[in-house]
């Protein structure tokens, strides 16, 4: 296979045969290129899907009070239903051993400020299960815990941009800032890599705010983790259970969608992976399918390679050569070829997608590309399909009497 003979040879019959390698070639580096343009498409629209819902928690459920729209119990349409401390008490009671983290919330605005640094950030009173359930990382110090929910204590924990405006090159643990007039103590800062917005917040102990901002036991939403053990289906008739149960306990009518609202992100993961396995059945058949015509391509081509180089075969065995060195001649000139193309078609397919990136952006496929080893492996299948097929009649020949050869037409 390495005598320089050979591939002097193998080289000379390209080049003298450049229409037909050129022919071959473009059946595998298309079926390679298009091959690589369609899944790396499909991880594209997959990348999107898995940004939609970045670093949240997928196995959430938070639930909003809004106003009703149907009299029910002697209670007028129109009444806005408010959640309460008890509320929570009352989840806790029904679902505790289905719910993983409960948080009970209260979103402000606040006008925070230390020394001459001053700026509005988001401000939310919670209980500390939130840090779970928003995958708030500590950066510094520590979270709001059940002692400051107890003690009502006025601590708060910033994010990464908060320490950035107000504090610069100030430790900020153990410092007072002032938030709508009122002092409170920073015990932790936190990172979150859901983006600016979350960082750019400030935590609060719920009862802390319900005391100060009120004296009530007001809550303005709920958001909740299930068992992780759940499926789709299981999660959805879950949140089903606990919003008919929850409308029962706030006196709602059953049919009232206005109530209150219940967001289960299991919905939506459902239809997402339903779409992406969808979309992956779809590539893989057209994936298949590209792949399968390379192959028959390829296939012909050798076939047809074989019967024009008949008489050829006769004459290299009426010189002497024998029928193994008059395969391997054909079948390396194959293998050369397609070797080559497929890296052509791998090297067009990956160079189109890096190019069409920010235009493919737009269309909502985000950070579109392929495996290099999957292409890879889909070029070896060619070429091994390519030398198979070419085997037979590459070894028939070979095994043919030179007079025979040399009369064909």
């Amino acid at each position: 296979m390495f005598d320089i003979d050979t591939w002097r040879e193998i080289f000379q019959s390209i080049s003298k045969n450049k229409t037909r390698s050129v022919l071959s070639g473009f059946t595998v580096a298309f079926a390679i290129f298009l091959f690589a343009v369609l899944f790396g498409m499909a991880n594209g629209l997959k990348n999107t899907f898995k940004e939609q819902f970045g670093d949240r928690v997928v196995n959430a459920i938070h639930v909003y009070p809004w106003r009703t729209s149907k009299a029910y119990k002697g209670f007028q349409a129109g009444r806005h239903i408010q959640l309460k401390n008890e509320d929570v008490a009352f989840l806790k009671n029904e679902f505790g051993d289905k719910i993983e983290y409960l948080v009970a919330k209260v979103y402000q605005s606040a006008k925070a400020s230390f020394g001459n640094n001053k700026n509005n950030y988001s401000l939310t009173a919670v209980t500390p299960d939130f840090q779970h359930l928003e995958q708030n990382i500590l950066m510094e110090g520590r979270y709001i815990n059940q002692k400051d929910l107890q003690d009502k204590t006025k601590v708060i924990v910033i994010g990464r941009l908060v320490k950035e405006d107000l504090f610069v090159n100030i430790p900020p643990l153990g410092k007072y800032v002032n938030l709508n007039g009122i002092q409170y103590k920073v015990v932790g800062v936190f990172r979150d890599e859901d983006g600016d917005r979350a960082e750019r917040s400030i935590a609060m102990p719920i009862t802390t705010s319900q005391q100060l901002y009120g004296n009530t036991t007001n809550i303005g939403g709920l958001s909740l983790t299930y068992n992780k053990n759940m499926d789709y289906d299981e999660a959805i008739a879950f949140s089903n259970t606990l919003k008919t149960k929850l409308k029962k306990h706030l006196s709602i009518a059953p049919s009232d969608q206005n109530g209150i609202y219940v967001s289960n992100f299991a919905d939506s993961l459902k239809e997402i992976n339903q779409m992406t396995f969808a979309l992956s059945a779809l590539i893989f058949v057209i994936g298949f399918g590209t792949l399968i015509a390379g192959i028959v391509g390829i296939s012909n081509i050798m076939i047809f390679i074989v019967k024009e180089r008949t008489k050829e075969i006769g004459i290299r065995k009426a010189l002497g050569a024998q029928p193994n060195s008059i395969v391997s001649i054909i079948l390396i000139e194959s293998i050369l070829i397609t070797t080559i193309a497929g890296y052509v078609g791998l090297i067009a397919g990956i160079g189109l997608l890096e190019l069409a990136k920010p235009t493919l952006a737009i269309y909502h496929l985000k950070d579109p590309s392929v495996s290099f080893s999957l292409v890879l492996s889909a070029t070896i299948t060619l070429i091994l399909s390519g030398a198979i097929a070419g085997y037979l009649p590459v070894k028939k020949a070979s095994r043919i009497k030179p007079i025979v050869a040399l009369k064909n037409d």
